[in-house]
């Protein structure tokens, strides 16, 4: 890991860090789980949040948010696919959560993976 992601993954941490729990509990494990799905995005703060990109430079692809509710979003860097059946043509990029149990956090490992696939 080079000294700019050090930097900036200490940044993150940081951010959440400071988040009122249980949030600050709740961001810990969202943002343990998007590296454990995709251990090659990397870190960084984004427009004040906690973000995820391909590399320190490039665009972020996923952030997470502590606004009134907890939201993971991907960001419009990356390739979406319409979501089919119900919601026909609608590109799904944005889940707010409160929790996280063990079938969010397979969803959220989904969501992750299908923006570095």
């Amino acid at each position: 890991m080079s000294s700019k992601d050090e930097k900036n993954l200490a940044q993150v941490i940081e951010k959440i860090s400071k988040m009122e729990e249980p949030q600050r509990e709740a961001m810990h494990r969202v943002h343990d789980i998007i590296l454990t799905a995709a251990p090659t995005l990397k870190p960084r703060i984004w427009y004040g949040m906690p973000a995820y990109a391909k590399t320190a430079s490039d665009p972020a692809l996923v952030t997470l948010r502590n606004d009134e509710r907890l939201n993971l979003a991907i960001t419009e860097k990356a390739a979406f696919r319409p979501a089919g059946g119900a919601d026909g043509s609608l590109m799904p990029a944005a889940w707010y959560f409160e929790t996280i149990d063990d079938d969010t956090e397979k969803r959220i490992t989904e969501i992750v993976r299908s923006v570095v696939e």
